[in-house]
């Protein structure tokens, strides 16, 4: 972070960042928790994932405030200005992580059964991933590293991979039993929020590389997940 004649314009900046870190420590932690009680059914877990979201909300509108009140007091330029822009952006997405491993975790007061093995491996797959990225992409914003949040994007596929091959195996057990669908149907969308966690990554990455050069990044982003389009057989109509 470029040093500053107006010090205390260089002190609201580090505060910012520092709000921003507090914030992603907590995502990363809740998210590990929120799969964790998913897999093993804890439902006191769980609800430690659901009363510990707060937080989030709580320093994203600080750091709204900090922004807002800096801008103001200082009317920064170039990529001053776009400093505090980047961390309301990326305050926003980890919040909105929060939410999401907040949704994972209320899912598991809904399975009332074991979850198959080979379900649990891939569930635990893709919360190891989506951590993974997460933490990555906040070491790059902490680095001012682009090339390293680059990274970061390029993956996002590899996650949604995983959640296509969950989504068919999903639907498979729910076809071969019935009393299956209940279930299944809640681990589904505990599987999508997972995903939608690497989305929130990707954004975050993208705002880092319009940070580091100052334009936003023009590439499509990679995606795998066909899920959307993927047919399923209804049976004959009656």
């Amino acid at each position: 972070m470029p040093d500053h004649i107006v010090k205390s314009y260089d002190n609201d900046l580090t505060t910012l960042k520092s709000m921003l870190y507090e914030m992603g420590g907590i995502a990363e932690e809740q998210l590990a928790k929120s799969v964790d009680a998913l897999i093993r059914r804890d439902t006191k877990l769980a609800d430690e994932v659901i009363q510990g979201d707060q937080r989030l909300d709580e320093i994203e509108i600080e750091i709204e405030e900090k922004a807002v009140l800096t801008i103001a007091k200082r009317q920064p330029l170039a990529q001053d200005l776009r400093n505090i822009m980047v961390a309301v952006r990326i305050a926003a997405d980890i919040e909105r992580i929060g939410d999401l491993a907040k949704n994972i975790a209320k899912r598991t007061h809904a399975i009332d059964a074991a979850i198959p093995r080979r379900l649990a491996t891939g569930l635990e797959r893709m919360g190891q991933l989506s951590k993974s990225q997460l933490k990555l992409v906040l070491d790059a914003f902490a680095a001012n590293d682009a090339v390293k949040a680059m990274d970061v994007w390029r993956h996002d596929e590899d996650l949604d991979a995983l959640f296509n091959s969950i989504f068919r195996e999903l639907l498979t057990y729910m076809m071969e039993d019935p009393r299956m669908i209940s279930g299944c149907t809640h681990l589904l969308f505990a599987t999508k929020n997972i995903e939608r966690i690497g989305d929130h990554a990707t954004n975050i990455a993208e705002n880092i590389y319009y940070l580091v050069n100052g334009e936003m990044l023009r590439e499509q982003r990679p995606k795998k997940d066909d899920t959307s389009t993927t047919a399923v057989h209804l049976g004959a109509a009656r």
